[in-house]
């Protein structure tokens, strides 16, 4: 059983093969990649039995320093930047119908964002250099570097509360939480550098400041793919920036989508001391659906990562106590879409949940 866990976090390489495989065949198969997703993913999520198994309490401590688990993530980086690669060179050199278009930039985003910002996410909570620097890479991959600042000091101290811009409200639809959550994050993430740099009794606007290079590192990013791609093939391509900002838009909406179900209408109780109750795992959204846990590097079992933010994903724990989503991310994405019927599925299961949270 756990040489088949192990083998089941290299699935998300599946992804970007379909989509490599996909344009070279051709045609509807182009989109293989989003009906693997979208389509086979929610249905074997619905077939295999959910994993509600957790790793005993006397093996966390070994399987936490188990090398295989950091290095299948740092591996990630490597496919993402070879991708990439690839895919500037098909958006540079090769003409493609708007069909096409649509299929490239959409296929890439749901690897860059899918699994990209998971894995960004991951390593973003580790302290050590090399895991910092490579969840910097991956999310500059996507332009959306701040949400290392804006994710770790700001939404992991104030989820599940008005504050948090990153919490959806009960009844708000995703396309108004969307622009909630990408501005207020990224102004937020200004503040608390802000906020870091004055108490270290330094100037705001000076290259201490991370927000001024996570702001302008991707800008500096596709200028240097584009003086490549001129020195190398004698051209200004006005595809790069193209597809460079219209995958990591939809991208970062991804990571928008999973924010948004992950603690849709989640409320802490505020304490008669004015502050909110500790974090606990029913905070949080979770879902223990086996299939699409794998793809995600568990991200699903978000309740057990909000309370113990420490914990690397493969010994995250499904309690049986948080809400839990109707089905996994893949399926709950596409619902979140459609707003109303969204709330039907929702906030029926919200409202249980509520009750149970303010009258313990």
């Amino acid at each position: 059983m756990k040489a088949i866990k192990k083998i089941g976090f290299f699935s998300a390489l599946i992804l970007p093969l379909l989509l490599v495989l996909g344009y070279y065949l051709g045609g509807g198969w182009m989109f293989s990649i989003h009906v693997f997703s979208f389509i086979l993913v929610p249905l074997l999520d619905y077939l295999v039995k959910k994993d509600k198994s957790n790793v005993p309490k006397e093996a966390v401590s070994r399987i936490m320093k188990i090398r295989f688990y950091r290095w299948i993530t740092y591996g990630w980086v490597y496919v993402q930047l070879a991708l990439l690669g690839w895919c500037f060179y098909v958006v540079a050199l090769h003409p493609l119908s708007w069909i096409e278009w649509i299929a490239l930039i959409s296929g890439t985003a749901l690897v860059t964002g899918g699994i990209g910002i998971t894995v960004a996410h991951e390593l973003g909570h580790k302290t050590s250099i090399w895991q910092q620097s490579y969840a910097k890479i991956l999310l500059l991959t996507v332009g959306y570097m701040h949400f290392l600042i804006e994710h770790n000091r700001g939404h992991h101290v104030r989820v599940a509360t008005p504050e948090d811009p990153a919490t959806s409200r009960q009844g708000e639809s995703f396309y108004a939480f969307w622009p909630r959550s990408v501005f207020g994050g990224y102004f937020s993430a200004c503040k608390l550098e802000a906020a870091r740099l004055k108490k270290r009794r330094k100037n705001t606007i000076n290259l201490n400041n991370q927000m001024i290079a996570f702001t302008f590192c991707p800008i500096l990013f596709i200028a240097i793919i584009l003086l490549v791609f001129y020195l190398l093939y004698g051209g200004w391509f006005w595809e790069l920036p193209l597809f460079y900002t219209s995958q990591a838009l939809l991208a970062f909406t991804l990571l928008e989508l999973v924010n948004y179900i992950e603690h849709y209408g989640m409320e802490r109780r505020k304490l008669s001391n004015g502050n909110y109750e500790k974090v606990t795992p029913l905070h949080s959204w979770n879902a223990s659906h086996v299939v699409s846990n794998f793809l995600l590097f568990q991200l699903q079992r978000h309740s057990d990562h909000h309370a113990y933010a420490y914990k690397p994903y493969q010994v995250l724990n499904h309690y049986d106590e948080s809400p839990q989503l109707p089905a996994g991310y893949s399926a709950m994405l596409l619902v979140a879409l459609i707003p109303p019927l969204w709330f039907r599925i929702m906030d029926t299961r919200l409202d249980k949940w509520r009750a149970r949270q303010f009258h313990r």
